[in-house]
C-alpha cells in the first residue's frame, strides 16, 4: 500500500462468512465511503451531504439510490443498449430497503440535502448485496460526520426445517419458509420486510428478535471503525428562538380550535376545518419572515401532538373508532364484464378497483437480473392516481411508493398461489387505487385475493391484510387496528400484516422510535390477527372461495407431452409448423424443452384442433390401421399420400387398386382424399400404405375379402 491512501480495516465474523469493512481508498472526496465485502459481495457505499440547509425547507431531503452493475456478476446488460439503463424493480426495492431504517436517525433539527449512492462491484451468487448496502450505508453515515443518530446493522432470516439461519445463501433462500429482513439499533429493530409460507404470528416475532440479535457485532465492528476513521462531527443547530416563540404562540391560540376541527369524522370535512384553522393561525405571524418560514414545522408538531394526546387520554381516535375496530367494509366482486376476475373492496375511505388477467406463457415477464434471466410468471401493478385523495398533480410513470407497495402485496399473495405446474397461467393483477385514508396496500392484498378467486384461480386459502399504528409516549402505548392516513404520519409506527386464517404471508414494519419493545410488537401482532379475521369474514361475503373453473374470458390451457425427440417436427423448420398451427387455429403453443405442450384457446373447438393437430404430427404410423389421406404426389411407380401429420407413405402402384393398373393418373391424382392402409414401416422408416386393401366409400377393411366381393377402383377424376 502506497503512502497515497490512510486505509482503515475492521473484519469481524458473521454467520460463518467474514464481513469486511473499509474506508480511505476508494472515493475519498465523498464524505463518507465505505467499501464493504461480505463472502464473495462487494459493495461500495458513499454519503455526501451538504454543508448547510436550504431555508424554509420543513422535510429532510435524503435521497438514496442502489445500483447494481452488470460487471458485478461478469456480464453485459441484455437489451438493446449494453448499458445499465433505468433502475430496475430489484434496485428501486433494494433502495428503499436502505432509505427505511436510516431516516428516522438523522437529528431532527438537520435539513440538509444528503445523498446516499450504494453501488455493487460484486456478486458471488450466494450472498444478496442488499443486506451488505445497508451495513456498508451505515458504516459510510456513521464516519461521515453528519448528524446520524446510528450505526444500524441489518440481517437476513431464514426458516428452514423448524431453524432459523441469519443471512442464508440465495440458494437456502430458495428452501426457506420465510424471507425476512430486518435492520435496527442495539436498542430496538427500525424495519421488517418479509415473506412468509403462513407462519404464525410467535416465529414471526421470534425471526425478528433472531435476526436483531445477529446483527449487534456488526453493529460494534462499525463503531470501531467509526473510532478511527470517522470525520468531525456537523455542529448541530438548536430550535429557533422563532420556532420556540411560534410553538409557544401556536400551542395558546390554535390548539383548542385544532383539537375541535379533528373531531371531525370525516375525512374531507375534517381537511376543510383544519385548513380554515391553520389559515386563521398563520394570520398570527404576518409580518414576521423568521416565524413565517418557522410556522409550517410548527403547526405539524401541534397536529401531531393534539392526535397523540387524544388517543392516549380518551382511546378515541379522528373518526370516532376505537383502538380495535376496523372501518366498514364492503368486497364485491366480477364488477368488470370482459375482466378475468374483479373486485372492488372498500374499507371505509380506503378503496382498490383489483382485476385479474390470466395469460399464457408467452406472456410472463423476463427479469435480467445479475442472478442469471429468469421469467416470472406473477404480477402484481399497484397504481395511485391523484384523484384517490383528491389532489390535482401531474402524472407520471410508477413511483418509489407504488413500486414498493405493489412488491408487499405480491409478496402477501405469493405463498398462497398454485404451483406453475398446477396451473400453468400466467397472472397479472392491477390494482387502481381509487379512494386512499390509510393503507391501499392492504386493500390490495383483500383486493387481488377476491379477484384471483374470481378469475377462478384456485389459492390455497383468501389473504387478508391489516396496517397497524402505534402512538407512544414514555410508557404510555396505543396500538391501532386499521391506521388512517393521518394516523400512519402522526403515529411511531406502520406495521403491516397480511395472512390467512392459519397464518401471516407478510409482515412489513416502519418504526420511527428505537423504543419500541419487543412487548409492544407481541401485542400488535395479536390485535393485527383479530383484524385480519374480521377482514377475511368480510371478504367471504363477497366471495369465500375460488370459482370451480376460470373465466369464460380467459383462454383454456390444456396441458400435455410429447416425446423430446419430435420437438423439431412440431416447431418445423425456422418455426414454420408452429406458426401454421397458430394462424390457422387462432391458439397459442407453448413448447418447453421436455416436451411439455400448454395449447391456450378461448375457444374449446381452436385449441382441440389444434391438439390434434399437434398430436397427429407425434403420432406414429400403426400397421394394419386405417387413416384419412390426402395424395400430395404421383409419380410412375405409385402415388404418395399424406396421412398423419407431416407423416407421408408409398402406395405402390399394385395397392392402388384391386386390378392392374396401367397409369398411376387413371386412378387418382395429386389433391385426391383417399383411405389407406399401413402395410409396414422399412428401418429408414419409410411408410408402404395401400388403397386396395380398403373401400374407398366406407373405410372398411377388404383385404381379406374375395376379389368378386371387392368394389371396383375408382377411376381417377371421377
Amino acid at each position: 500500500m502506497t503512502d497515497m491512501f490512510k486505509v482503515f480495516r475492521k473484519e469481524v465474523e458473521w454467520a460463518g462468512r467474514k464481513l469486511v469493512l473499509e474506508t480511505g481508498k476508494i472515493a475519498r472526496q465523498a464524505d463518507g465511503a465505505v467499501l464493504a465485502t461480505y463472502g464473495g459481495t462487494t459493495v461500495l457505499a458513499t454519503v455526501v451531504y451538504e454543508k448547510k440547509a436550504k431555508p424554509g425547507l420543513d422535510f429532510f431531503p435524503l435521497t438514496v439510490n442502489y445500483q447494481e452493475k452488470a460487471f458485478a456478476a461478469g456480464k453485459i446488460p441484455g437489451g438493446f443498449f449494453k448499458r445499465e439503463g433505468r433502475p430496475s424493480e430489484k434496485e428501486i426495492l433494494t433502495s428503499r430497503l436502505i432509505d427505511r431504517p436510516i431516516r428516522p436517525l438523522f437529528h431532527e433539527s438537520y435539513r440538509n440535502e444528503t445523498l446516499v449512492v450504494v453501488t455493487t462491484l460484486a456478486h458471488d451468487m450466494e450472498n444478496d448485496p442488499d443486506i451488505v448496502s445497508m451495513v456498508a450505508t451505515s458504516a459510510a453515515l456513521t464516519i461521515s460526520g453528519c448528524p446520524f443518530m446510528g450505526p444500524i446493522g441489518a440481517a437476513r432470516v431464514g426458516y428452514i426445517d423448524g431453524q432459523f439461519v441469519v443471512n442464508p445463501t440465495l440458494d437456502q433462500v430458495e428452501k426457506s419458509n420465510l424471507d425476512l429482513v430486518v435492520a435496527g439499533t442495539t436498542e430496538g429493530v427500525l424495519m421488517v420486510e418479509s415473506e412468509a409460507k403462513e407462519l404464525p404470528e410467535d416465529v414471526m416475532l421470534s425471526a425478528v428478535m433472531e435476526g436483531h440479535r445477529s446483527f449487534q457485532p456488526v453493529i460494534e465492528a462499525i463503531i470501531q471503525l467509526a473510532e478511527h476513521a470517522a470525520k468531525e462531527p456537523l455542529p448541530l443547530q438548536d430550535p429557533s428562538e422563532a420556532s420556540k416563540a411560534v410553538a409557544a404562540k401556536l400551542k395558546a391560540e390554535a390548539r383548542s380550535k385544532l383539537a375541535e376541527a379533528y373531531t371531525e369524522t370525516v375525512k374531507q370535512a375534517r381537511q376543510q376545518k383544519i385548513a380554515a384553522v391553520k389559515e386563521e393561525a398563520v394570520k398570527l405571524f404576518e409580518g414576521n419572515a423568521t416565524e413565517l418560514e418557522a410556522f409550517g414545522e410548527q403547526f405539524g408538531n401541534l397536529e401531531a401532538d393534539v392526535v397523540r394526546t387524544a388517543i392516549l387520554d380518551t382511546g378515541k381516535r379522528i373518526d370516532g373508532r376505537d383502538t380495535k375496530t376496523v372501518r366498514p367494509i364492503v368486497a364485491e366482486v366480477g364488477i368488470l364484464p370482459r375482466a378475468h376476475g374483479s373486485s372492488l373492496f372498500t374499507r371505509g375511505e380506503t378503496q382498490a378497483l383489483v382485476v385479474a388477467t390470466l395469460g399464457t406463457g408467452q406472456d410472463e415477464q423476463v427479469i435480467d437480473a445479475l442472478e442469471g434471466e429468469y421469467r416470472e410468471h406473477f404480477m402484481l401493478h399497484y397504481n395511485f392516481p391523484p384523484y384517490s385523495v383528491g389532489e390535482v398533480r401531474r402524472m407520471g410513470s410508477p413511483g418509489r411508493r407504488e413500486i414498493g407497495h405493489g412488491k408487499l402485496a405480491w409478496r402477501a399473495i405469493r405463498p398462497m398461489l398454485p404451483t406453475k405446474e398446477k396451473f400453468p397461467y400466467t397472472i397479472r393483477i392491477v390494482s387502481e387505487i381509487t379512494e386512499s385514508n390509510g393503507s391501499s396496500s392492504m386493500a390490495t392484498v383483500c383486493g387481488s385475493s377476491l379477484s384471483l378467486m374470481d378469475a377462478g384461480v384456485p389459492l390455497d386459502r383468501p389473504v387478508a391484510g391489516i396496517a397497524m399504528g402505534l402512538i407512544k409516549e414514555g410508557e404510555r402505548f396505543a396500538v391501532l387496528s386499521d391506521i388512517l392516513g393521518d394516523e400512519d404520519h402522526l403515529g411511531d409506527m406502520d406495521f403491516k400484516v397480511a395472512g390467512t386464517e392459519r397464518g401471516v404471508t407478510s409482515l412489513q414494519m416502519d418504526i420511527k422510535i428505537t423504543s419500541i419493545t419487543e412487548e409492544i410488537m407481541k401485542v400488535a401482532l395479536a390485535q393485527a390477527k383479530d383484524g385480519r379475521i374480521h377482514i377475511l369474514g368480510e371478504m367471504a361475503k363477497g366471495l369465500g372461495g375460488a370459482r370451480e373453473t376460470v373465466s369464460q374470458n380467459a383462454p383454456r390451457i390444456t396441458q400435455f407431452t410429447i416425446p423430446k425427440d419430435k420437438i423439431r417436427e412440431v416447431i418445423g423448420t425456422g418455426g414454420k409448423v408452429i406458426r401454421e398451427i397458430t394462424e390457422t387455429t387462432g391458439t397459442k403453443i407453448d413448447i418447453e424443452d421436455d416436451g411439455t405442450i400448454k395449447v391456450a384457446a378461448v375457444d374449446a373447438k381452436a385449441g382441440q384442433a389444434a391438439i390434434d393437430w399437434i398430436k397427429g404430427i407425434v403420432a406414429e404410423p400403426e400397421v394394419g390401421v386405417i387413416y384419412n389421406g390426402k395424395v400430395v404426389k404421383t409419380v410412375e411407380f405409385g402415388a404418395f399420400v399424406n396421412f398423419l401429420g407431416a407423416r407421408d407413405g408409398l402406395v405402390h402402384i399394385s395397392e392402388l387398386a384391386p386390378r392392374r393398373v396401367a397409369k398411376v393418373t387413371d386412378i387418382v391424382k395429386e389433391g385426391d382424399q383417399v383411405k389407406v392402409k399401413v402395410l409396414g414401416v422399412d428401418d429408414r422408416g419409410k411408410v408402404r400404405l395401400s388403397m386396395k386393401a380398403v373401400d374407398q366409400e366406407t373405410g372398411e377393411d377388404i383385404s381379406n375379402k374375395p376379389k368378386e366381393e371387392q368394389p371396383a377402383a375408382p377411376v381417377a377424376g371421377e
